[in-house]
């Protein structure tokens, strides 16, 4: 049976990423998949201490920080599963910060500085093809993700997980809630009506994205 893990870099636990991330949860499941959800923000731990741990000559780190904290058997589940589907929302541009922090500790131990002679690149230590999943969720609307370059600079997270470990796709969810009572907050620049047609109709699409996109991490080998 293969295992899949599922991690929310969001601070909220039952909102969109959540959401989505729990679709997809489903759809691996529906393959017979077992899957672990993990919440990164319940977790205490910082990104990489660039101590090298896992450069070192001759290092044996199994392709898991060698930081013991509580992050570290998280790690340890990503390393030894068959697929990681992970989400965040996207804060100004970016991933959250816990998003990030996770990201260095999960990807610096099995990405090397060494050439891939043979297939050019540089080598991973990974031990087999990991599949993984990104969820990325935005308040803006695509219009808007497109304008600011999101694309490229969200996909440079799945372009190094695809390198690192063998495989990485994006699922992009645009315009969502960032409220569920517009009226008890200072905002004027989205329209609470359009966010709830939005909500309404395009939602339930990409949850229905999320979910195909667990079924295809927990079918790749």
């Amino acid at each position: 049976m293969k295992k899949i893990i599922l991690l929310n870099g969001s601070p909220r636990k039952n909102f969109n990423t959540a959401q989505l991330l729990k679709e997809a949860q489903k759809g691996a499941e529906s393959e017979g998949a077992e899957t672990e959800y993990i919440n990164l923000y319940d977790i205490s731990f910082k990104g990489c201490l660039s101590c090298f741990a896992c450069k070192r000559k001759g290092a044996i780190t199994n392709c898991v920080c060698a930081v013991k904290d509580d992050l570290r058997p998280v790690l340890e589940k990503c390393i030894n599963s068959d697929g990681i589907i992970m989400g965040s929302p996207v804060y100004f541009s970016y991933p959250t910060g816990i998003f990030r922090s996770f990201l260095e500790r999960l990807l610096f131990p099995v990405h090397t500085y060494l050439v891939d002679k043979k297939n050019g690149g540089l080598k991973s230590l990974r031990p087999k093809v990991i599949p993984t999943g990104v969820i990325f969720t935005m308040n803006c609307p695509k219009e808007w993700m497109e304008k600011y370059n999101y694309p490229t600079i969200l996909n440079d997270n799945v372009n190094i997980l695809n390198h690192v470990f063998g495989y990485s796709e994006a699922l992009y969810s645009c315009d969502t809630y960032q409220f569920t009572d517009y009226s008890k907050y200072d905002i004027d620049l989205f329209d609470e009506k359009h966010k709830a047609k939005v909500r309404e109709e395009q939602f339930p699409k990409d949850l229905k994205d999320a979910y195909d996109l667990g079924k295809r991490i927990a079918t790749i080998t």
